[in-house]
């Protein structure tokens, strides 16, 4: 009996963003300069998310929509065949904006009064919220073994707390947070009458052999009303230009307020694009998705090897690369200008990750093979 070759979606072949605005592409500046900055994937997305967007537009109405209830099952069938965890569809909020705008209005919906905390390390934008809101926050030094950063754990965390802020995978690492250490910070939250917050929009991109702990499933039954997961297709279905986003809320009442919180902005669920494109990535993007967590895991063993004890914390997820500056031969401060300035090759500063990222620098390889055969010529330069 034959078996059908895989399908080729383009991920080796050149793929051209001229003229199409990307922002990772226009910071990157000089011309010759490979884009390896912003989190954003440098590869054609799903053929069924670029059908399902013609096939709407050919309908020349896009007017208000109203909201596809059917949207929430299909998050949970999601969940259930790419996590094999049950997820309840009452539990999911359909919302017509990106994570960062979520957990902005999810911080206006439960007004804390006590300083948020999350791990340093840590993508930039939780600071960035927390002062946009008006919240005290608090940074809490991540430890790094032998195989990569590890979370604080409970009996460390400050008190009083109002929130924690976490991203999972990690952001900028791209670990795997272990399960067990996720249900012990969603108990702690029970505890302190604390709300966990886990970032999840890199956690469908978990690379072959791991598993992502889906926090309000993974979190004791009795410990979820005290933890919401937040998501997207955003990133892994390279679309977060179109902003979208599915938090999973499981206490009705928070869930009814974050609702309320909503309207008074003027959003609700749904949405004509953002309904469009979540539910033909969901329904026809697996097979894209399951080639382009191949493709990732063999460019991260490719730029890992070559990069060795750079590395800070090995990559079990996603497309970052966390890598030590003064290991790379380049100075600590300075490292970002001196990286480009030697190799064309533009990366993420890791001062903009926190106190803990001071030092550091963070690639993004999630790039057509051929761009990622000239990001290992030019590596020689160092």
């Amino acid at each position: 009996m034959s078996t059908a070759p895989p399908e080729d979606f383009g991920f080796d072949s050149p793929f051209d963003r001229a003229g199409t605005g990307s922002s990772k592409w226009a910071r990157a500046g000089a011309p010759g300069v490979i884009a390896m900055g912003l989190a954003d994937m440098d590869l054609p997305g799903p053929p069924a998310v670029a059908a399902a967007l013609r096939s709407r537009a050919a309908h020349r109405a896009y007017g208000y929509t109203v909201c596809d209830p059917a949207g929430r099952a299909l998050v949970a069938r999601w969940y259930r065949e790419r996590h094999d965890v049950e997820v309840d569809p009452d539990w999911v909020l359909l919302l017509p904006c990106g994570p960062r705008t979520a957990l902005r209005l999810l911080l206006e919906t439960v007004r804390p009064q006590a300083p948020v905390l999350f791990p340093t390390p840590e993508w930039g934008g939780f600071a960035q919220i927390c002062r946009a809101a008006g919240v005290a926050h608090r940074e809490l030094a991540l430890t790094v073994t032998g195989d990569g950063y590890r979370l604080p754990e409970a009996g460390q965390l400050p008190r009083p707390a109002s929130a924690l802020l976490l991203s999972s995978p990690h952001n900028p690492s791209a670990r795997v947070w272990p399960g067990a250490a996720v249900r012990g910070l969603a108990a702690w939250a029970a505890r302190c009458g604390a709300l966990l917050v886990s970032d999840e929009v890199h956690g469908d991109l978990t690379h072959p052999g791991r598993h992502h702990p889906v926090a309000v499933t993974t979190a004791h039954p009795w410990d979820r009303r005290h933890v919401v997961s937040l998501n997207s297709i955003g990133k892994t279905f390279n679309c977060s230009g179109i902003p979208s986003a599915f938090a999973l809320v499981p206490d009705p009442a928070l869930r009814a307020r974050f609702t309320d919180t909503l309207a008074g902005f003027g959003l609700w669920e749904g949405g004509l694009l953002e309904q469009t494109v979540q539910e033909a990535a969901l329904r026809a993007g697996g097979p894209w998705l399951d080639a382009l967590l191949a493709h990732l895991a063999a460019a991260r063993a490719r730029l890992t090897e070559r990069l060795g004890p750079a590395v800070r914390s090995a990559p079990q997820a996603s497309y970052l690369l966390w890598l030590d500056a003064a290991a790379l031969g380049l100075p600590p401060e300075g490292a970002r200008r001196a990286l480009l300035e030697r190799c064309g090759l533009e990366a993420s500063d890791g001062a903009e990750f926190g106190t803990g990222g001071r030092g550091s620098l963070r690639l993004n390889y999630a790039l057509p093979g051929p761009v990622l055969d000239e990001v290992l010529e030019r590596l020689d330069r160092l």
